[in-house]
């Protein structure tokens, strides 16, 4: 089973004066109790530590600022994979020590390896001399360390390198301006920070072939563009296919780095890549005088596929979020009946198995060969003759377009008179705010500031429209619990309650939404955009 640490930490070249021979010297250390807060610097012994870390042949990891290792000594000893959270900060997830990469550890590697072999490619043998820095109780505030690195490449032309660098980490649940503090005394030691961002990069940098483009300290290690789509090395959008395709690559980076966050289970995870497939495959359509729908027309039927897969368990995390915040809000003296024990029950059995369908959903070969198709769209977009025009041309007809889709659905909606009908038509206008939203924010950084107005007034419009459909549904749900607790011998008034609460905020939304969209007045959206 693998468990989850977050490592707050900075690195430091030694200056010459204290590298070589003089490494071993750690008189420097002692001006650090003079940092506010340490009371004592004592230090610990030294550790052997042998570490090998994997890679796709290509250093697809390298490229994405992830690290895997297989490390015996020390007392961490395991496998470690490395995520970055910013800068300075990663997640560390270790696994038990065992001969092949772990199964809980490969999953999280999926979306950016794909079918490739993790093999290894460099080998780290580290002299590890730890000090620890504690505070007027003995507790531990940091760990420095004064690593002596020795490395090996591993891959064709193995070649070596060493050198000593410097490690701080934090303490667990420690303040990270303790490290500003401790930096201010390091630098006026001679302390540098590290120009490469861990030791396998400089390991990659340094053992480089001669005359070889490999990566340097601080750099990462670009990789060929059939394999996975680099950002940096795609040239600044100047025709409207370049910014549509740059909105485009936004979005595929997202599912992939959402990938192992929806694996983990973290919080929003599977919002944001179902948020980001909706992206694309609005674009699609908006777009479809840039890129060719007979060959983005399947690709948007698999995105649609993977975001009803995922949104299965998102969905009812959601309405069980509602439905809880409104038994909340409902006073003891009306909470007649087993209620909350009543929702855990529909709860649990709502989502029981959605966990296990998501994750299986993320190791299927079909979803596997979604991400590869948009890879090969993207390496090969089939632009249509319109992607060579000027985006200021071009993209506002799109966008324009989109908007007066949504207005046609609107003025349909509330021409309706309240009932099912009306709340279909009001979901369909939600459909179509979310897209003019969309369209409108794929464009921003070719028409500037109109089209993030729109797009501003596009989500106000979908969120008003949106509370309105979670209304509708929440609804639906409460009858189901009301029948269910009428079967059950219970009490059902809570539940008629609850749903007449949520038809007052049904009501209230339409009653909103005239005076929303108003303020989205075409006319002035279309002068802004157009000019």
């Amino acid at each position: 089973m693998a468990d989850t640490k977050r490592e707050i930490e900075r690195k430091y070249e030694l200056p010459e004066s204290l590298d070589g021979p003089q490494a071993g010297d750690r008189t420097w250390l002692a001006d650090l109790t003079q940092v506010k807060a340490v009371s004592a610097v004592v230090h610990q012994g030294v550790s052997e530590l042998d570490a090998v870390y994997y890679d796709t042949a290509d250093l697809r990891l390298t490229a994405d600022s992830r690290t895997l290792r297989r490390r015996t000594g020390g007392a961490d000893a395991g496998w470690h994979l490395k995520f970055p959270v910013s800068t300075g900060i990663r997640d560390e997830i270790q696994a038990p020590l065992a001969e092949t990469v772990p199964p809980e550890l490969s999953a999280l590697l999926r979306s950016r390896i794909r079918r490739a072999e993790l093999i290894p490619v460099v080998r780290l043998r580290t002299a590890r001399d730890v000090t620890h820095l504690l505070d007027a109780d003995g507790a531990l505030l940091a760990e420095v360390s004064v690593d002596a690195v020795r490395a090996v490449r591993l891959t064709a032309h193995p070649a070596t390198a060493s050198w000593t660098e410097v490690e701080v980490e934090l303490a667990d649940d420690g303040d990270p301006a303790f490290l500003d503090a401790v930096e201010k005394k390091l630098r006026k030691a001679g302390l540098r920070p590290a120009a490469a961002a861990s030791k396998l990069a400089r390991a990659l940098a340094e053992t480089a072939p001669e005359g070889a483009d490999g990566p340097q300290p601080g750099e990462t290690v670009p990789t060929p563009p059939d394999t996975v789509p680099v950002p940096d090395s795609v040239p600044a959008p100047a025709t409207a296919g370049d910014h549509v395709l740059a909105y485009l690559r936004t979005q595929a980076d997202v599912i992939v780095a959402q990938d192992p966050a929806v694996r983990r289970d973290l919080p929003d995870s599977v919002h944001q890549l179902r948020v980001a497939t909706r992206r694309m495959r609005s674009a699609f359509r908006t777009y479809r005088q840039i890129l060719d729908r007979s060959v983005t027309d399947p690709i948007a039927e698999e995105l649609k596929w993977l975001a009803g897969e995922l949104g299965i368990d998102r969905d009812h995390e959601v309405l069980d979020e509602r439905l809880g915040a409104r038994l909340d809000a409902v006073p003891e003296t009306l909470l007649l009946g087993p209620v909350r024990a009543r929702l855990r029950m529909w709860s649990v059995a709502q989502r029981a198995g959605s966990r296990s369908s998501t994750l299986a959903v993320l190791d299927s070969e079909r979803y596997l060969s979604l991400l590869d198709t948009l890879d090969a769209l993207l390496a090969d977009p089939p632009l249509r003759p319109a992607a060579a025009g000027p985006p200021g041309k071009v993209l506002p007809r799109a966008v324009l377009k989109d908007y007066d889709r949504l207005a046609g659905r609107v003025a349909h909606a509330l021409a309706l008179a309240p009932g099912e009908e009306r709340d279909v038509a009001l979901h369909n206008a939600r459909k179509a705010a979310k897209r003019a939203r969309y369209a409108a924010e794929a464009v921003r950084p070719a028409l500037g500031k109109p089209a993030q107005r729109l797009a501003k007034r596009m989500k106000a419009v979908q969120t008003v429209l949106g509370d309105h459909q979670d209304s509708v549904v929440a609804r639906d749900a409460l009858r189901s619990l009301a029948i269910q607790a009428h079967a059950a011998g219970e009490s059902a008034f809570t539940w008629g309650l609850l749903y007449g609460r949520e038809e007052a905020q049904a009501d209230r939304r339409e009653k909103e939404l005239p005076e929303v969209w108003a303020k989205a007045s075409a006319r002035k959206w279309r002068a802004a955009l157009t000019r």
